[in-house]
């Protein structure tokens, strides 16, 4: 095993129990997966807040968005033959899928990077319009040209695809829809140009031809994308032979463009590993993790609501330049941290 993750002892860092709910009469089932990024000298933290009705053994009930930001319960009966909730994430209802949780994001921040509050005065960050009724998730944020850029996945019965929103305060937003249709999700952009081209990673799928491969795409805005290219794929027999996606924004190394992603087997067991892509052209792929760099091993990383995951997409670079703080859901139920050495990821990479 290949794990050079050293993890917070003070883990889990979240559970559900540490935050309110956003609405009375739901309870939070799940903290995961958040956006990092530094602001007024402290450590913040975008959370994605599962939230859902309390269970019983007799129906499943799950909340959803109306187009115009009310919260609708939906309640079936857990014998009705037309109900599938074998996933702990999603059911099927009449040939519909839904979300068994409706996730909106909200900021904690922590001046040690390990004990995190609520502050007052910035928003919770809920889903908008047709495209987001079944709530939005695990936000990536980039710091980009004195402004953040907050890349999140919509989802609706349309789909699921990719939003927008930036921010200058973290009081104010400018939402641009949805910028990559469904089916589309992590969507990290690089944190400076390249060559005068803004670059995203993204990871579109295909049920049919193709799969979960993560791809990179350019634009002159960071808003409209093009030239698609496929760049990493997953591997047959190895920890990523399921689907593999992006991570946070790239770090910017002396020797690449460096990419903690994270990938799965067909059982649904969550690793992160690294890539290095070339600084001039970040389609040109270096190196690639042969084992991964973290895997669930931890008890709150092996059982929770949905278990056998690490997932990231957010961490903070210090200042040693070598010492990687990764953030990251656990059995996508707590939010969680570990130390990496990036000097150990290129012994891993063998660069």
């Amino acid at each position: 095993m290949a794990d050079i993750a050293k993890r917070f002892p003070e883990n889990p860092l979240l559970s559900p129990d540490d935050l309110a709910p956003s609405a009375e009469g739901l309870l939070i089932a799940c903290l995961l997966n958040p956006g990092v990024f530094k602001y007024e000298g402290k450590t913040w933290l975008l959370v994605r807040v599962a939230e859902r009705p309390k269970q019983n053994e007799v129906h499943i009930s799950f909340p959803v968005l109306t187009e115009t930001g009310e919260t609708k319960i939906m309640e079936i009966a857990l014998d009705d033959a037309d109900l599938i909730a074998t996933d702990a994430r999603v059911v099927r209802y009449k040939g519909v899928d839904y979300l068994t949780t409706l996730s909106h994001l909200r900021l904690l921040c922590s001046n040690d990077g390990k004990r995190f509050y609520e502050p007052e005065g910035y928003p919770k960050l809920f889903g908008t319009g047709p495209l987001q009724t079944f709530g939005i998730e695990d936000c990536r944020v980039t710091a980009l040209e004195e402004k953040f850029y907050l890349t999140f996945t919509a989802v609706s019965d349309s789909g699921v695809g990719v939003g927008m929103r930036t921010t200058t305060d973290w009081k104010s937003f400018t939402s641009y829809g949805m910028i990559l249709p469904p089916h589309n999700k992590d969507v990290a952009i690089f944190e400076e140009k390249i060559n005068g081209k803004y670059y995203a990673l993204h990871r579109p799928s295909s049920v049919d031809i193709g799969g979960n491969y993560i791809w990179l795409a350019e634009s002159p805005d960071a808003v409209h994308w093009g030239n698609h290219k496929c760049i990493l794929k997953t591997r047959e027999g190895m920890w990523d032979s399921g689907r593999v996606g992006a991570g946070a924004s790239p770090i910017k190394t002396e020797k690449g463009w460096l990419e903690i992603y994270h990938g799965a087997t067909r059982e649904h067991r969550y690793c992160l590993g690294a890539a290095l892509l070339d600084l001039n052209d970040p389609s040109v792929v270096l190196a690639r993790s042969t084992e991964p760099i973290m895997e669930p091993i931890a008890s709150y990383e092996m059982t929770g609501f949905f278990g056998h995951v690490v997932f990231t997409n957010g961490h903070v670079l210090q200042e040693d330049g070598d010492t990687l703080t990764v953030y990251y859901g656990a059995a996508d139920e707590h939010v969680c941290g570990a130390n990496f050495s990036i000097r150990e990821i290129f012994a891993n990479l063998g660069v």
